[in-house]
């Protein structure tokens, strides 16, 4: 009997999530382009769904129902576009001060086109986001949906953020709000210092072998072993990168000096085009990151002592400072392969790499005949070449292994 209640409530938490990807990341919606429409219906959503719960809205009294963190950006073409924050209050007296950002980003690409960020640039059409990061979004609300029904000791601030993949717009104004607003006024700490914690999900939807990686472990004294204990626990494997620098909104907060988990399933050929679509996501796997996830947050709430910052300085923004050459291919940060090697999960097309012969789901052994073996290794691989020259980079493919010759180009800027 308990067995079957378990199971009759996974299965509603993914029918859950998945109505929320297929709303948000619906035709309908057009890519929630910061500012249009679609936008507008997707924070109208995620905001239907926090009344729902009746958690408290960011801005006090009852005449503003006031979830919505609006925002000006831009330069040359101005946009308006918001955050969406709620707040549950924690239970302890002594703890309830402090807060939890548990966070996503809900907006997405539009309809491409040039400069959109697009890996399809010249292919106009409704870039869905079902990934990328409606997966994130849906997470976060079943969790905002838990910790209403069991509370929390530790308050927890439920944030989607806006404008994200316009370089982290909603989540640095989010910050910068928090030092400029009248405390009176809202449900959130004083200022950001209030906050001691930042857990973040982008793209998680595509779990492959219970795998997923965990960003910004070497950020707080206990979030290592905490990320691993829970993965072996739930048998999940994690690959953690001590480092909280990334391309999504917990970035914004470790520059802060805040500590940080980043949660993330990884890339794939889907990636920012139109085909990241909902019927390409695994909802088992989400299933599982949302039980990883709201273990996690909960033991951050719980514990009695509140998390400290070590400054870990972004070895990938270091290195990337110092690549001449790109090959053109996103590597699988979370290093799921059983083989020893590096896994390519994309190959872009026209680039080195791919110009090459090298496709999508090869994993590098070697490049310029030097071993690669994780992330590290194929980063410090990359800061030792230049532009212009030509080097064999060795794969393994089936059970092949093969050797391509690859002619670098500088990275575009």
């Amino acid at each position: 009997m308990a067995f079957t209640l378990v199971g009759q409530i996974h299965a509603q938490r993914q029918d859950d999530m998945r109505q929320t990807v297929e709303y948000l990341a619906s035709q309908e919606l057009g890519g929630r382009y910061p500012g249009t429409a679609g936008d507008t219906l997707a924070s109208e959503y995620i905001v239907g769904k926090l009344r729902s719960l009746k958690l408290k809205p960011i801005v006090k009294g009852k005449k503003k129902i006031g979830y919505f963190h609006d925002f000006t950006y831009g330069k040359n073409e101005k946009r308006t576009t918001h955050n969406i924050l709620a707040v549950l209050p924690g239970k302890d007296k002594r703890l309830r001060n402090e807060f939890i950002v548990v966070g996503s980003h809900y907006d997405h690409l539009g309809i491409g086109g040039q400069g959109s960020g697009s890996r399809r640039p010249d292919t106009l059409g409704v870039h869905p986001g079902a990934d990328d990061n409606a997966s994130g979004d849906a997470v976060v609300l079943e969790l905002a949906k838990h910790f209403k029904k069991t509370g929390s000791k530790r308050s927890i601030i439920f944030a989607f953020f806006g404008a994200e993949e316009q370089g982290l717009v909603g989540s640095k104004f989010f910050l910068d709000w928090m030092k400029k607003e009248d405390a009176r006024r809202i449900n959130l700490p004083a200022d950001k210092k209030g906050i001691v914690a930042m857990v973040n999900l982008d793209m998680v939807g595509r779990m492959r072998n219970h795998s997923m990686s965990v960003s910004g472990t070497g950020t707080s004294s206990g979030f290592k072993a905490m990320a691993e204990s829970i993965a072996e626990q739930q048998g999940l494997h994690v690959s953690c990168i001590p480092d909280g620098y990334g391309p999504s909104d917990q970035a914004s907060f470790v520059a802060a000096d805040i500590p940080v988990l980043f949660l993330t399933t990884g890339g794939h050929m889907e990636y920012h085009t139109p085909a990241d679509t909902p019927s390409t996501l695994n909802y088992d796997g989400m299933q599982k990151t949302l039980e990883y996830t709201q273990e996690l947050v909960t033991q951050l709430a719980v514990q009695p002592e509140t998390p400290d910052y070590i400054n870990v300085p972004s070895t990938q923004t270091m290195k990337h400072a110092k690549f001449k050459v790109t090959l053109g291919l996103m590597p699988d940060v979370m290093g799921a392969s059983s083989t020893p090697g590096l896994r390519a999960d994309i190959v872009v097309a026209g680039k080195p790499a791919h110009n090459a012969g090298i496709r999508s789901g090869d994993i590098i052994l070697e490049i310029d005949g030097k071993p690669v073996k994780d992330i590290n290794e194929y980063m410090e691989r990359l800061a030792e070449l230049k532009a212009g020259t030509t080097i064999p980079v060795k794969v393994l493919r089936d059970e092949e292994i093969m050797t391509f010759q690859v002619h670098l180009t500088p990275p575009v800027r």
